[in-house]
C-alpha cells in the first residue's frame, strides 16, 4: 500500500497548486455568500466556488491517486460530472423560486415578467 509521503515531488507540486486553489476557491464562493447583500447575489458565489473549488480538488486527486496506486480514476470523473449537472439546476430552481415568490409578493427589485409580446425594434437600425 502506498502512502502520500511516496508520491513523487513531480507530482506533488501540482497536487499541492491544485489543492490550494481548489481550497482558496471554495473559500471565497463561501465568503461571497457572507458578504453579498441580496439573494440573488448569494445564489452566485458559493455556487461558482463550490462547483470550481471541487473541480480542482478531485483533479488533485486524480493526480495523488493515479501516480500513488495507478488506478483507474473513475470515482473523480463522476463526482466532477454530478457536479456540473447538478450545480446550475439547482442554482435555476433557487432563482426561479426566489423570483416568483418576490413576484407575488410584489417586490419592486426583481423585473417584471414578459406577457409573451415582441419588443419594439422601430428604433433600432438592422
Amino acid at each position: 500500500m502506498s502512502h502520500l509521503t511516496d508520491l513523487p515531488v513531480w507530482a506533488a507540486i501540482p497536487v499541492c497548486i491544485l489543492l490550494l486553489t481548489g481550497s482558496a476557491v471554495t473559500l471565497i464562493g463561501s465568503m461571497g455568500l457572507i458578504r453579498l447583500k441580496t439573494f440573488y447575489g448569494r445564489l452566485h458565489a458559493p455556487t461558482l466556488g463550490a462547483s470550481a473549488g471541487t473541480i480542482l480538488i478531485c483533479l488533485a486527486s486524480m493526480i495523488a491517486f493515479a501516480v500513488l496506486q495507478n488506478r483507474w480514476i473513475f470515482h473523480e470523473v463522476l463526482i466532477i460530472i454530478f457536479v456540473i449537472l447538478t450545480t446550475p439546476v439547482t442554482l435555476m430552481l433557487l432563482g426561479q423560486s426566489a423570483l416568483y415568490r418576490d413576484r407575488i409578493e410584489g417586490s419592486t427589485d426583481v423585473p417584471r415578467k414578459t406577457t409573451g409580446q415582441e419588443p419594439d425594434m422601430s428604433g433600432m437600425d438592422i
